[in-house]
């Protein structure tokens, strides 16, 4: 429950950030004073927020990725295993029709790895010390299969995308109930400064709320998503690989070490019961397998 809530407040705290920022700085303000108080301007405002953070978080990626792991870019490859591993990713990013992402390695004791990047022609593939020890080639290769389908597929762009949306609407539905909330307790006052504190509050409120909705969806989305890269793993590498790789992985123990906003990216993600379910960015691992011996 601890890691769902870390991931929660992450992606939450943005949004509520925002909304701070926007009531100091008085951008609420002048946008009523300029005449984006009506719904199109609204949203036009929304957008920009919702979308530009988004995309932002997207730009910055890789660079994050990289500090947020110590991950080691592999430029010359120093010994036979990394040459393996980088002739390994470039065979399936040419089956893939993708250009070469840059490969990385970073040292954690647990079994995983992960892929992100701005475009399919721009991505980095990375993967834990804690895997290339406890995983055959087979099953090494499956996994760079599934990295490199995420980044075929489009995944990061696309969850973006809908992140992004999603947040745009958050922004929109809260200002708008926020206005009504601020309305009803002033009495009907038109509130051309941007609102009172009854405005302020329900705003930070109803982003909490309906960020949660959010984060369902967009945690659904993660989970498809990784149905498709396993499909794409045994293409490239073989079904019994990509079966044998996530056997494998089942036998990973403990907390992942991905930092909470590189987890949904990862090959393997946490377990949860009941209502934590809708959260979580990984299908379980014996869904998976099944899925993939139903061909």
């Amino acid at each position: 429950m601890r890691r769902i809530a870390l991931f929660l407040l992450t992606n939450i705290a943005v949004l509520l950030l925002l909304s701070i920022v926007c009531r100091l700085l008085g951008v609420d303000r002048w946008a009523y004073s300029h005449g984006l108080g009506g719904t199109t301007g609204l949203l036009i405002y929304a957008a920009i927020f919702g979308m530009g953070g988004s995309f932002i978080s997207l730009a910055m990626s890789k660079w994050m990725a990289k500090m947020s792991t110590g991950a080691r870019v592999i430029t010359e490859p120093q010994n036979e295993g990394e040459r393996w591993l980088v002739d390994t990713v470039r065979r399936h990013a040419q089956a893939a029709g993708i250009g070469m992402p840059e490969v990385a390695i970073y040292d954690a004791p647990e079994m995983n790895a992960f892929a992100t990047g701005m475009t399919k022609n721009s991505s980095l593939v990375a993967v834990s010390t804690g895997l290339l020890q406890q995983m055959d080639r087979d099953q090494v290769s499956a996994v760079l299969g599934h990295e490199i389908g995420h980044v075929a597929n489009g995944d990061m762009v696309t969850l973006t995308l809908i992140q992004g949306v999603l947040n745009t609407l958050v922004i929109l539905a809260a200002r708008v109930v926020g206005r009504a909330v601020d309305s009803w307790l002033s009495g009907g006052r038109d509130s051309r400064d941007g609102g009172g504190i009854g405005y302020f509050v329900s705003v930070m409120v109803l982003q909490l709320v309906f960020g949660l909705f959010a984060s369902m969806i967009v945690m659904a989305f993660s989970r498809w998503r990784e149905f498709r890269a396993d499909t794409a793993g045994a293409n490239l590498a073989g079904r019994a690989s990509m079966i044998s790789a996530l056997q494998r992985l089942q036998a990973n123990h403990g907390e992942s070490t991905l930092p909470k906003t590189m987890a949904a990216f990862g090959i393997s993600g946490h377990l949860a019961q009941g209502f934590q379910r809708l959260f979580m960015s990984h299908p379980p691992l014996d869904e998976r397998i099944a899925a993939l011996q139903r061909g």
